[in-house]
């Protein structure tokens, strides 16, 4: 039975996963992103990229606590549609808001904090999105594991990226941060309290 559920589930999980994105191009087609579209279109992307982003970090908690080990490939998933969205974040950032003015990016991120954590995070995620396939996973053995612990240090500085971009409505923000903040204890409580030959890839 699990081996047909197993097949089941990602499906389900790759079309939440992609019907953001589908809702995106919608929107485009339908001209409906508001007077800003370029600026709209970062507001969606990067919340979709930061989304993902907790909901893969949530997926081990849950299931260690549910007992629920067929969604551990869901970790993966969701961490790799957080870089998609991601990329495409940066894309329209680079490509529609400043139009391709490199020395103006260069500029943004020397100058605008908020910018520099967003970019930091970018490059752990696609550190982490090169290093994802299984093959490079055997390779790098053990050290595979001490990398991708890094995942909540991008968390975290995407939770400052967007925090200091909508500081007049923090909500948001702090809803985020209401779920990571109890993740990233339970990972200090894994490290510190349990023994480290309880820790899985995933």
């Amino acid at each position: 039975m699990a081996a047909i559920l197993r097949p089941s589930l990602r499906l389900v999980a790759h079309l939440f996963c992609i019907a953001p994105f589908v809702l995106i191009l919608v929107a485009i087609f339908r001209n409906s992103l508001g007077p800003d579209p370029a600026d709209e279109l970062a507001v969606r992307t990067g919340e979709w990229a930061l989304k993902f982003l907790i909901f893969c970090l949530c997926v081990t908690p849950i299931r260690r606590l549910f007992v629920l080990q067929r969604i551990a490939p869901l970790r993966r998933l969701f961490g790799l549609y957080s870089f998609f969205y991601s990329v495409l974040h940066c894309f329209v950032y680079v490509a529609f808001l400043l139009q391709f003015r490199w020395m103006e990016v260069m500029e943004d991120v020397a100058e605008r904090p908020y910018i520099t954590v967003g970019l930091a995070s970018f490059c752990i995620l696609l550190v982490l999105a090169l290093t994802s396939p299984r093959s490079v996973v055997r390779r790098l053995g053990r050290r595979w594991s001490s990398l991708h612990k890094l995942v909540y240090v991008a968390a975290v500085l995407a939770l400052l990226h967007q925090f200091w971009i909508v500081r007049v409505s923090i909500a948001e923000s702090a809803l985020y941060a209401i779920i990571l903040i109890p993740v990233l204890g339970y990972r200090l409580w894994q490290k510190f309290v349990n023994s480290p030959s309880g820790y899985s890839k995933t």
